[in-house]
């Protein structure tokens, strides 16, 4: 199996986590090995508290690590690269990144209710609900249904980044 990686980038609260543990979830079902990597840029994150982030992906059975400017936990005290991460990793199907906008990596932004476009220019596809307005999107940009997360993984298999 080819080891493939994708991220999601959006707003805060447009479902990032939401959608990236239902897809950690769908690949496990499928006896993938899923590595996530969450981006926190502010520093903010807590670790293992029921309802946060990190909780949240690390009860669906995948490898985590949350990166920071300042901190990568994973037994670090230094914001590791991609490839630091991968090689950490070592043993994985599917790396998933939440944010990280600067990684060169096919990337699904996330919008509920209104598109930023600060995000399209580093996005190659838009999962977005019925409350979007569809006026502004790209003619080029795949759109795909944030409430559909099994034709996203189907995205994710066709367009995600070998790496090696």
């Amino acid at each position: 199996m080819k080891r493939l990686a994708v991220a999601f980038t959006g707003p805060s609260n447009s479902g990032k986590t939401t959608l990236v543990v239902k897809i950690a979830k769908i690949l496990k079902s499928q006896n993938f090995k899923v590595a996530i990597v969450k981006n926190d840029p502010k520093d903010k994150a807590k670790f293992d508290v029921e309802g946060k982030d990190s909780y949240k992906f690390f009860d669906t059975g995948a490898e985590v690590i949350v990166t920071s400017p300042k901190r990568t936990t994973y037994f670090s005290n230094e914001t590791k690269t991609l490839d630091d991460i991968i090689k950490i990793f070592d043993n994985f199907d599917f790396l998933l990144v939440e944010g990280l906008k600067t990684l060169p990596l096919p990337r699904i932004a996330i919008f509920r209710d209104k598109i930023d476009e600060s995000y399209l220019n580093c996005s190659n596809a838009l999962a977005i609900d019925d409350s979007v307005n569809r006026e502004n999107i790209p003619t080029d940009m795949k759109t795909l249904d944030l409430n559909e997360p099994e034709l996203i993984v189907k995205w994710i298999m066709e367009n995600a980044k070998e790496i090696e």
